[in-house]
């Protein structure tokens, strides 16, 4: 396949309606020749009963369901593995027609359920702590391949159609492998798509994106979809945030401050979260805590501290608990809520950071570059935390 070709027509000539928008779906039944109340029809029976199949419709004559069979398909990606983690959280590795795979996440918890959703086949970033970014770009996701997602999840949860409280899956967080602000036009249309309160109905307020920065994104996004935005920060000034975020070198932290001072719709009642990974050594002493607090002065914002979480050839390890608690104890007292997130699905390599599909194959001689890349990162950032503890025990701040 092409690289960051989309996903091929299906070989039977057959549409797929899931992914579709409601004009989408009015010209396809126009293009069938039935009438054009038939596309709410559809739309009720797709997104808010959950149909795979024509002939459940009951509220269609049997040979409009005919010939809606013969022209169309109500598909999902598969799930080729579930997977449960022991504190309940679920892994879905999810193919697609070409053989591509993603992987898709439910956080359960008391009040909520949350479901992490991808919007690429790897990732472009390469961020150093993210296992996600060692995984080239294939391409990116549809809106079929999206919304189906949140399909798949509410097959496996049996919940269809959502019952009026207590939703197993009432949270989304475009959080998942990609960035979602480099495929825009598929996740804008996805999302609409989950918003709409005749069909799976998840309100805007309930869902997050998240972003390493693409800054001439982020307003238009506020504009268009109102959700909720997560900033993916890490570091607290360009010489580090160039190396873990690389992504930082073409909108640096200034330019990406304005962006979040700039979102439409921020207030105190509404604010942006910055992500913030722990990592030993690196972004994890009082000086950078101070930092993040004067960087955010003005910007209603909350930061979730995210104890790092090993991938296989990781580069870094997590910050100790001890540190994790003082830098969250100044960013709370200086006015900012700082939760320190509770890793969830660590033994299935579920948790944040962690994602990575298998459906492209390295060779062995770029499995060898990989580890010695690691290596090479491993022996940086070891050579940097010992030079930062040189400086800080020269000083008594230690």
């Amino acid at each position: 396949m092409k690289e960051f070709a989309p996903p091929p027509p299906r070989a039977d000539g057959r549409v797929n309606l899931v992914g579709l928008s409601r004009d989408d779906l009015e010209a396809e039944v126009a293009r069938a020749g039935l009438e054009r109340f038939r596309a709410r029809q559809l739309w009720h029976w797709i997104y808010h009963r959950g149909a795979t199949d024509f002939a459940v419709m009951s509220t269609l004559a049997k040979p409009v369901r005919e010939k809606l069979a013969d022209l169309y398909v109500i598909d999902r990606p598969t799930a080729v593995k579930d997977l449960k983690s022991e504190d309940g959280t679920r892994k879905w590795l999810a193919r697609m027609p070409d053989g591509q795979e993603i992987e898709t996440v439910h956080i359960p918890e008391e009040d909520r359920g949350t479901l992490c959703v991808s919007s690429q086949v790897g990732c472009t970033l390469t961020c150093r702590f993210c296992h996600t970014g060692t995984q080239r770009l294939v391409r990116n996701l549809d809106a079929t391949e999206i919304v189906g997602q949140v399909m798949l999840a509410r097959d496996h949860l049996d919940e269809w159609p959502a019952p009026p409280d207590g939703r197993m899956l009432s949270n989304i967080v475009m959080m998942g492998m990609g960035e979602p602000l480099f495929n825009y036009a598929n996740v804008a249309k996805a999302l609409k798509i989950v918003m709409d309160g005749e069909g799976i109905a998840i309100s805007k307020r309930r869902i997050t994106l998240s972003t390493s920065g693409v800054v001439p994104m982020m307003r238009q996004c506020g504009d268009e979809l109102g959700v909720n935005l997560a900033v993916s920060l890490h570091a607290v000034n360009d010489e580090l945030r160039d190396r873990i975020v690389p992504l930082n070198r073409k909108y640096p932290i200034k330019e990406l401050m304005q962006a979040c001072r700039d979102y439409p719709g921020l207030s105190n009642a509404r604010r942006i979260t910055f992500e913030y990974v722990m990592l030993k050594g690196v972004n994890d002493s009082l000086a950078d805590a101070r930092e993040l607090v004067r960087l955010l002065r003005g910007i209603p914002a909350k930061i979730n501290l995210i104890p790092f979480n090993y991938w296989p050839g990781a580069p870094f390890e997590c910050s100790t608990d001890e540190q994790i608690t003082k830098f969250a104890d100044f960013v709370n007292n200086a006015g900012y809520a700082s939760p320190v997130r509770t890793p969830r699905g660590r033994d299935i390599l579920a948790a944040c950071g962690q994602l990575k599909s298998e459906s492209t194959k390295p060779t062995a001689q770029a499995r060898i570059a990989a580890l010695e890349a690691h290596k090479a990162l491993q022996a940086e950032y070891a050579a940097q935390v010992a030079e930062k503890e040189a400086v800080l025990a020269a000083t008594g701040t230690l």
